[in-house]
């Protein structure tokens, strides 16, 4: 494999501050890549600070996915010091965990707002960019296993990442004109800070389980017998980055050990 294939090419990573992003945007700086890392917290200039450290370039733009004016700040600013964008990873994305119930409307439109609308905001003004630039693209977006199949006390989060699915098809078709490759994947079970979350909220609510406990179970049947890593996830999307993807768009892909195999 050739671990420069990124350079000269220009990555957005949105929630690139932990989890997934970190490692997706150290994964596209350690082939080569200058990297836009974007969150909505000051952190993230821990992960540009780690690409720099290691010989790469990289610039933070604190950002909200939400807000259109904040979204086209973070592509103005890949323009401005890096010539525009090649590459954008729709990753930011939240969520709660809760009983029907005791689910309230802004619970629900937050991550909506996030983890849909979020991810067609920055697919819009990276395509923009890109279709004006004429040098094609990659839009690489965050779904999820519940893209794939809804869990119990999140049918706000499953709505939310079933929307990305809709989103990653609908551009597909749009954009494969103009050169612009837009697929999605689904993480499973990862370690993650999220996870850590997950394990908890779910816990509490689907019986009396301790730390780690619940995600220990759930890990058991992975045909893999393992939590996933941010870099198992990044390794799939420095794939669809690559030329070796030149042909594959529309697509949803799970990279969850054969949790799900669909």
């Amino acid at each position: 494999m050739n671990m420069r294939r990124f350079e000269e090419k220009v990555v957005v990573v949105t929630g690139g501050s932990r989890g997934i992003g970190r490692a997706i945007a150290l994964r596209f700086a350690a082939e080569g890549a200058r990297v836009v890392v974007s969150a909505n917290e000051e952190r993230a200039e821990e992960v540009a600070s780690e690409i720099r450290a290691n010989g790469g370039e990289a610039i933070v733009v604190v950002a909200d996915v939400r807000e259109a004016a904040q979204v086209h700040k973070i592509y103005d600013e890949a323009e401005r010091n890096f010539g525009g964008v090649d590459i954008s990873v729709q990753n930011a994305g939240v969520i709660t965990i809760a009983k029907l119930e005791d689910m309230t409307a802004a619970e629900w439109d937050m991550i909506m707002e996030v983890n849909t609308k979020g991810v067609f905001l920055c697919c819009q003004a990276a395509a923009v960019r890109m279709k004006k630039r004429g040098r094609g693209g990659r839009l690489i977006n965050t779904a999820s296993g519940q893209a794939r199949q809804g869990f119990i006390y999140t049918p706000h989060y499953a709505a939310s990442k079933f929307g990305v699915v809709g989103i990653t098809q609908s551009l597909a078709k749009e954009l494969a004109s103009d050169n612009i490759t837009v697929n999605a994947f689904c993480p499973g079970i990862i370690d993650t800070e999220m996870w850590a979350y997950n394990d908890k909220a779910w816990g509490a609510l689907l019986g009396n389980y301790q730390p780690g406990e619940l995600m220990a179970s759930w890990v058991k049947n992975i045909p893999m017998m393992r939590a996933g890593t941010g870099e198992d996830v990044a390794g799939l999307v420095a794939f669809l980055a690559s030329d070796d993807a030149a042909y594959i768009t529309g697509q949803t892909i799970n990279v969850d050990g054969g949790l799900i195999m669909s």
